[in-house]
């Protein structure tokens, strides 16, 4: 895979993933919860989780392309910041648009 085309899976992706925890409820697209609106905390858990899931793609794409950098805390708060705008459709469609049956 070209690096420029890697790098924009990349972004695609985390994009994807950022807004998961906000577009479905169920708990990692799998488990169906007892209750049918996931609480906010159980979205931000699912939110990490998904940055996690998106580092290590990337981490092993830049390892098949030549030798994987160490990072520094600054890389992962930088990335957080990015993978939370990525996520602010996602939480607009969730919490801020008005949807039918919903009071």
């Amino acid at each position: 895979m070209d690096v420029s085309l890697s790098a924009w899976f990349v972004i695609l992706l985390a994009a994807c993933a950022a807004n998961l925890p906000f577009l479905n409820n169920r708990l990692l697209l799998l488990v169906s919860l007892k209750n049918e609106i996931k609480p906010f905390w159980i979205r931000l858990l699912e939110l990490a989780f998904w940055y996690a899931v998106t580092g290590v793609v990337a981490y092993l794409l830049e390892a098949r392309i030549g030798a994987a950098l160490l990072q520094g805390w600054e890389f992962y708060v930088i990335t957080g910041c990015f993978f939370l705008v990525l996520a602010f459709p996602g939480f607009v469609y969730r919490y801020l648009f008005k949807h039918k049956g919903r009071a």
